[in-house]
Formats: structure tokens, sequence, C-alpha cells
């Protein structure tokens, strides 16, 4: 079974403009995340799928693997099946934002052997404790899972309501996904659904449509970069680790 993750890229960023070129610690963040990436153990390729010239020369300049896609993609799920439509080998596409440079390598490995040990599974994602301060935050996706360890639902908004306290701790989501390749190119060409419109979470589409999200669990902290603030403590951990 062949492994390729891809790391879509857009130049353009409303609360951070340039975010795949900003600096970490001496290198641009497209960099620090494809070199963790990188680190994985059971992908075959990484590949940058970016719409803008600057962000393809800088991941050239590193010696990255990197594929200029459409510009008018509506969803990042549209970017990525079309290098998925160009990776025709490949069996499983794993998908790692471009703004995640904290992201564990272990992971996509553990992601990557959940299709080697379920042939039937289309689909996979991650979820990690969520803080009590991030109860009421809508960019803080939260997910319920049944007993499998399935996806029942996502949701911007705390999920179960507790009207007694949490049985369970609840969690939130790690937006990187798993497909399996052929799922992926049909799973870009279905019509939008009622809930993912409503809550603007693509992987919804999925689950409305009868299919199957499984969930690894995490105790990691992640830093998705999104604001000033954000980058900047990213660079601390960075500057801090290469001392």
């Amino acid at each position: 079974m062949k492994f390729g993750c891809v790391i879509p890229a857009r130049y353009g960023s409303t609360r951070l403009p340039g975010k795949p070129l900003a600096d970490i610690a001496g290198k641009p963040m497209i960099e620090r995340v494809y070199d963790r990436v990188s680190q994985a153990t059971k992908t075959a390729c990484t590949i940058v799928a970016t719409d803008d010239d600057r962000v393809y020369s800088a991941v050239q300049q590193f010696g990255g693997t990197v594929m200029m896609t459409d510009l008018n993609h509506p969803t990042g799920t549209d970017r990525l099946a079309e290098v998925a439509s160009h990776y025709t080998d490949l069996d499983v596409v794993i998908n790692v934002q471009g703004d995640e440079p904290m992201i564990e390598p272990n992971l996509i490995d553990d992601l990557a052997h959940l299709f080697e040990e379920d042939p039937n599974l289309q689909m996979a994602t991650v979820a990690t404790p969520l803080l009590e301060e991030e109860y009421d935050e809508p960019s803080a996706v939260k997910v319920i899972l049944n007993n499998r360890n399935d996806a029942m639902y996502f949701s911007r908004s705390l999920i179960p309501y507790p009207r007694h306290d949490f049985v369970r701790t609840p969690l939130k989501h790690i937006g990187i996904y798993a497909y399996r390749r052929d799922f992926l190119l049909h799973y870009a060409k279905m019509e939008p659904t009622a809930a993912e419109q409503t809550e603007s979470l693509e992987q919804l589409r999925a689950l409305e449509n009868g299919y199957t999200i499984r969930v690894i669990l995490t105790d990691k902290r992640f830093i998705g970069v999104d604001t000033p603030e954000d980058l900047a403590r990213v660079n601390a951990i960075y500057e801090q680790e290469e001392k």
C-alpha cells in the first residue's frame, strides 16, 4: 500500500497574509511543515499543493516537491483531489494543513496504519481532549464519537450538550485527514450538504452521505498558525529547540 502526504498552502489569509512564507526561526513556515511531515516513515512522498508562484518558488528553493493547483478551487478538498488525480499510484492520501508546523510525524504513521488494518476504511482523522477555555470557541471544532471511535458528528458548538456532568472528556477535532484515493476523488464531486453548509465544516459531507470517519485519539496539543500571536508562540518553541 502506497501512502502520500499533501500539504495545501494558499498564500491568501485574512488574518495572516502570506502565511506559508511566514518566518519561523529562519525558515518559511511551509518548509517547517514539510520537514516535519517528511519525518513520517510510512509515506512515499510529500507534495505541497499551492495556488501561488511565491510559495511554489519557495518550496523549489528548499528542494521540496510542489504542484501548482487551480486558483479557483472552492474548498481544500477540491485542491487535494486535484493532486490525487495526478498521483495515480497512491492508495491513500494524507492531508496536513500548511499552517501546522508542530505536526507530529508519528500521527501521520498512525493514520496510515489504520488503512493497513482495515481494507474497508475510506476516511480517518484525529481528535484531542478539548480544553475548557475552548468550549465556546467556534474555531475549536468539536467531535463526538461512537464506541468504535467513528465520528458521529462535528460541530462548532459544544457537543454533547452538558445537561449533566461530562461522562467522557469532550473532544477537539484536529484537521489532519487521510483518505483512500478513490474515495477522495468521489468525495470531492459530492454536492455540499445541509449540515456542512450550516456549520461550514466539509467533513460533515461524508457523514451526511453515510460514510464512516475513523478518529485517532491523541493527547498532543498542536498550534495551528492563524494569527500573529500563534506565529510568535511557534517561533519561540522552535528557537528554544534549536539553541
